[in-house]
């Protein structure tokens, strides 16, 4: 029998490459499309069991995806670093022919096309392997309430994976493909990056299309990636959002911002993030900081979010809520209960929020401040503790990363150390048309 409480177990392949090397194996003609492909299904087979990333795994169509590619590079084209390189998709996303369930029993049938964020990293030459765990209906911020069941963190299976993209980090954490795609819509990529120990990015608002990716709530949602390197991270970002991203090696004024503005933080949390800045080598500027509270900024959320939800799930909810996770349905429900009103003014609120957050990027290029306020949680864990305060745990897992849902700026979580032999995440965020700042800087953390 497997024994899951040694770590080597959770070492697949792809655990700590990176696709510019393996890109070069392959340029190199040491290794192939096709024995990539097998090393992340033997990784997938070996290890999904225990950890649950995957709902579906398409290995015929893997295969063939790889022996094309193959076939190709033998011939002298050659797509870019992520020709043959397997990625997996979150079921969020539709994949042609295969069913998108939105970890629900409730879903829709067979999707007739790829999302455009697939189809454009397939024209990279990707190949797609499968399909990533979701919390239900991508609602939730644990990972841990799915029709197909919990994903489990790889440091301690007893822990939460984060959500709601939590197969998507699983996977890359453990080794079993080097790419993951999720999306983000009040931390949903960047809070499992962070308690799984690997780098997500949560690009601006609308960089990459949302076509063929099932809504949530549309004024918040981003399509994101998990790749085991910052530069990975760029380099499918790049592929999906149809830009490169240039480095520029200028000098970063960088801000800090006091995460306890947004709610209680756990001081070893803090330290954590702020040593790994200062291993780096990355000088804090200042200190900056939003005009809001940590209530009125989770309140906005929770409307604009609430309402939304609603508005897509509302047939969802007609006749099949039986079968939709009973956490999942109070949510939903809650935006069938906001008046108008109330989400008018949210929109007026995040506006305003979003006035502010363009001023701190007058005097800041980043800001830097912890991912998560604490380590992962256990399993169907609902109340927490941080630093001598009671919290819930949904609301403290995005308590730090939904502020840039809101306001729409790329945002990125990076490996920063551990605290209980559990990850930390650093957390940078930028403007628009700076996203290079993000991955130079947490590139420079990575080596540190």
């Amino acid at each position: 029998m497997t024994d899951i409480a040694d770590p080597a177990v959770f070492n697949g392949y792809f655990r700590d490459r990176d696709i510019h090397s393996l890109a070069a194996e392959l340029r190199a003609g040491h290794t192939t499309s096709a024995e990539l492909v097998e090393h992340s299904l033997a990784a997938i087979a070996r290890l999904n069991p225990i950890l649950n990333a995957f709902t579906a795994v398409d290995a015929e169509g893997a295969r063939t995806a790889a022996r094309e590619a193959d076939r190709e590079r033998s011939e002298g084209r050659d797509r870019g670093l992520l020709h043959g390189i397997p990625v997996s998709v979150k079921d969020l996303v539709d994949i042609a022919g295969q069913v998108t369930t939105s970890g629900s029993l409730v879903h829709s049938g067979l999707a007739e096309a790829d999302a455009e964020c697939v189809r454009r990293l397939r024209a990279a030459g990707a190949v797609i392997v499968g399909k990533n765990v979701l919390h239900e209906f991508a609602y939730g911020a644990t990972g841990d309430r799915s029709a197909h069941g919990p994903s489990r963190n790889p440091w301690d299976v007893n822990k939460i994976s984060g959500g709601s993209s939590g197969g998507s980090a699983v996977a890359t954490a453990a080794g079993m493909v080097p790419i993951a795609v999720g999306t983000d819509t009040a931390g949903s990529v960047r809070v499992p990056a962070a308690l799984c120990g690997v780098t997500g990015f949560k690009p601006a608002y609308g960089a990459i299309p949302t076509a063929g990716v099932r809504p949530l709530a549309a004024s918040l949602d981003h399509v994101g990636v998990f790749a085991t390197t910052a530069s990975g991270a760029a380099e499918a970002y790049a592929v999906m959002a149809g830009q490169p991203v240039q480095p520029n090696g200028a000098a970063v004024r960088v801000g800090w911002v006091d995460p306890e503005c947004f709610g209680p933080c756990d001081p070893a949390v803090v330290a954590c993030v702020r040593d790994a800045l200062e291993r780096a080598g990355i000088t804090v500027d200042g200190t900056a900081g939003l005009p809001v509270t940590a209530g009125e900024v989770f309140t906005v959320l929770s409307i604009l979010q609430s309402s939304e939800a609603y508005a897509e799930h509302i047939d969802d909810l007609a006749g099949q809520e039986h079968t939709i996770d009973a956490e999942v349905v109070e949510r939903l429900e809650r935006g069938r209960d906001t008046a108008a009103w109330q989400y008018v003014r949210a929109c007026r609120q995040r506006d305003t929020l979003r006035a502010a957050a363009a001023d701190l990027f007058g005097r800041f290029d980043v800001l830097a401040m912890p991912t998560v306020p604490t380590v992962a949680t256990d399993l169907d864990q609902r109340a927490h503790e941080i630093d001598g305060r009671a919290v819930e745990v949904r609301s403290a897992l995005l308590s730090l990363t939904c502020p840039w849902n809101l306001t729409g700026h790329p945002a990125l979580s990076v490996p920063a150390g551990t605290v209980m032999d559990l990850p930390v995440g650093l957390q940078l965020i930028a403007a628009p048309g700076n996203e290079n700042m993000l991955f130079e800087l947490a590139t420079r953390i990575e080596r540190s």
